[in-house]
């Protein structure tokens, strides 16, 4: 079955009784900025993962290569296969003064909304002269993005790749350097249209596919393509007055059936990383309980109180401070379970973020979620 699906952060983040007494500051912890990964490792599979029972079972310290045997057979993994666009552009106004573009999201073939980082921003009718090569029209202000026009000599996505720049996350403290160009994107990528990578999904190589395989999991795809709106902080204390920022999904039907075969047969849903957990999430929510495959757009803000429907295991990069994606895998796991988590993370000295180790985490059976 398909839907056209429209999931709001709003109604999705309905806050339960225990949820609504939680506040930014209940989300923080300190960080060594030394922790920061600032270039992956030489191989993907080489990273460290923890190992996070939501239900109490003693944290264990294994590395992503042992994932397969900590599966078991039977389980589904299903893994965001979107493909980072070379989405950061410098340039110039007409002004002569300089200018940053971050293509958020592409709306048409000629057409893409942006973020533009300016001493003065550009206005309407505005001409953006981009890398020495192209121009792009300011055709309005979209809240916090910029609906620009591309020359309609080729489509959007082609200028971008051929002009633009890897847009590595603002933490990483260096620019995107030709080692980048591959291992900022998962080996299965391949529906353009992210601005940051799905990194859980980093830390598979052809090898790790093979054993997971092997091991009697299947694999399956959902496409969600990850905005920068990712990156921007949580600035109300309140979390009830926080807005998620839209994205794009895709559950094909073929996952969508694999999911199903997969529960009548016992096995358990593993998901590769936040946005597959947020792509699958949504689309049930959508259904009203029931997972339909289509697309859809997604403000899914998930808090602790959280109805998980689909999702059973979750493997995923370890998250920011005050973070929405902290939030999530507090909701998943528990919130002390995580507290703990990545308190013995820091003390065994993991690597954070989006090049940085893993964690694989198990569902807490709270049944008092609603």
């Amino acid at each position: 079955m398909s839907a056209n699906n429209s999931t709001t952060g709003a109604a999705s983040a309905a806050l339960s009784d225990s949820s609504a007494q939680l506040r930014l500051s209940d989300f923080d912890y300190a960080l060594p900025p030394e922790l920061i990964a600032q270039q992956p490792l030489a191989e993907r599979s080489a990273s460290r993962l923890l190992v996070v029972d939501g239900n109490d079972a003693p944290i264990e310290d294994r590395n992503i290569a042992d994932l397969a045997e900590l599966l078991q057979p039977g389980d589904l993994l299903v893994m965001n296969d979107t493909r980072v666009l070379h989405a950061r552009l410098y340039g110039i106004k007409d002004s002569g003064g300089r200018i940053e573009v971050l293509v958020e999201r592409i709306t048409g073939e000629h057409e893409a909304l942006a973020q533009i980082r300016a001493s003065k921003p550009p206005k309407p009718g505005c001409v953006l002269h981009l890398e020495g090569a192209l121009e792009a029209k300011v055709l309005a202000r979209a809240g916090e993005f910029y609906h620009l026009r591309f020359p309609d000599t080729e489509n959007v996505i082609d200028l971008l790749e051929r002009h633009g720049r890897l847009p590595l996350p603002p933490y990483i403290e260096r620019n995107a350097a030709d080692a980048d160009e591959a291992r900022y994107q998962t080996v299965f990528a391949r529906t353009h249209g992210s601005v940051a990578a799905p990194t859980a999904g980093l830390h598979f190589d052809d090898a790790l596919l093979a054993a997971v395989e092997k091991r009697g999991c299947r694999i399956a795809y959902v496409t969600l393509h990850v905005g920068a709106g990712t990156f921007q902080p949580v600035r109300s204390e309140n979390l009830a007055e926080h807005r998620m920022h839209r994205e794009r999904y895709i559950l094909p039907e073929a996952t969508a059936q694999a999911i199903a075969e997969t529960r009548r047969k016992g096995g358990r849903i593993v998901a590769v990383g936040t946005t597959t957990l947020r792509t699958l999430e949504s689309a049930a929510i959508a259904g009203n309980g029931q997972l339909q495959a289509g697309a859809g757009e997604t403000g899914l803000f998930i808090l602790p109180g959280f109805r998980f429907r689909i999702v059973d295991a979750l493997l995923t990069n370890f998250h920011l401070p005050k973070s929405t994606l902290l939030m999530l895998v507090s909701a998943f796991a528990g919130i002390e379970r995580i507290r703990t988590a990545y308190a013995h993370a820091i003390a065994q000295g993991y690597r954070f973020f989006s090049y940085g180790d893993a964690m694989l985490l198990t569902r807490t059976n709270d049944e008092s979620a609603p």
